[in-house]
């Protein structure tokens, strides 16, 4: 048997226990190069116990809906953000921690051009595009040892639309 989870829109509010938004929306904070570009300023809190900050690309195959989550994983020595690199939505599960487990997951739907960064030690569910091509930067932490824990759920999940 699996249990639904019905996917919410994606806002700072919503998803402030997991981690920050990034988005270039409303007045930005400053404008610059002449005055032709708005700088969004310091939209997300990068936090690593140690190593330093790195950006990768994915390039993540496309999923469907509904989506069946069976895993979650979270980074206790840093941070993760996730940046498309194109402007496509894209699917974002993240669930508190209960006592060292995750708790009951909740979806997001990203609108086209948001990001988002977990905060150090989120559980989450994997980089989730639902179109081609799936292709992000990510700044994570870059160190040595290891910085990834899997939890398996018992019972699976379904997300809905």
């Amino acid at each position: 048997m699996t249990r639904a989870i019905a996917i919410e829109p994606l806002t700072a509010e919503a998803f402030r226990p997991f981690g920050d938004v990034l988005a270039a929306e409303g007045a930005p904070d400053k404008l610059i190069n002449q005055g032709l570009c708005g700088r969004y300023h310091d939209r997300a809190a990068l936090d690593f116990s140690d190593g330093r900050a790195g950006i990768s690309l994915f390039k993540a195959e496309a999923r469907a809906l509904p989506y069946q989550l069976e895993m979650v994983e979270r980074h206790p020595d840093g941070s993760q953000a996730f940046i498309p690199m194109t402007l496509k939505s894209f699917l974002v599960i993240a669930a508190p921690d209960q006592g060292g487990r995750p708790g009951v997951p909740r979806a997001f739907m990203t609108a086209p051009g948001q990001g988002i960064n977990f905060h150090r030690g989120t559980w989450h569910g994997v980089l989730t595009p639902l179109s081609e091509p799936g292709l992000f930067a990510v700044i994570d932490r870059i160190g040595g040892g290891p910085n990834l824990e899997e939890h398996w759920f018992e019972e699976g999940y379904i997300v809905e639309p």
